[in-house]
């Protein structure tokens, strides 16, 4: 329901988390689609939006907290194409169930195919079902610093 109105207004939706119990938060991450830093601003603008959207369309009973953000440098990978604009970056992937013997993995994005993601460990290379990863995010490091001060 988000998603066709932030891609109208030059956003791509990357992720919609509700999270706590007693008020619980709704959480819209966005970033520009073409690829210039996001600011309070743009974070306003969504936040408008969406508040409107939610309020017409009522999809949520109780009451709870709009938070809209950017996904920051350290940002989750949610889709396929994650992997692939992030391959040679390090990130952390925590898995639903036991996969190769565990659940948690950090190394290397070697890239997605197959619906498989593609992660260079200390342990060596291992295949991931995108399908099976519960979290995954990219891991702070001065290369990715260096990459994100280089973009914005």
């Amino acid at each position: 329901m988000i998603e066709p109105m932030l891609v109208d207004m030059g956003y791509e939706l990357v992720r919609v988390q509700m999270f706590g119990t007693k008020r619980p938060t709704l959480q819209i991450m966005a970033e520009r689609t073409d690829g210039a830093p996001m600011n309070v601003d743009h974070c306003a603008e969504i936040s408008h939006a969406v508040s409107a959207l939610l309020e017409v369309e009522d999809p949520i009973r109780d009451a709870y907290t709009l938070e809209v953000s950017s996904p920051g440098i350290d940002r989750p990978l949610v889709k396929p194409r994650d992997y692939e604009r992030f391959e040679g970056y390090e990130a952390k992937i925590e898995m639903r169930d036991l996969t190769a013997g565990r659940r948690r993995f950090q190394g290397r994005i070697l890239g997605f195919a197959d619906g498989m993601v593609r992660l260079d460990t200390k342990d060596g290379e291992v295949e991931l079902p995108i399908d099976d990863i519960q979290n995954a995010k990219l891991v702070l490091s001065d290369e990715l610093l260096a990459a994100a001060t280089a973009a914005g």
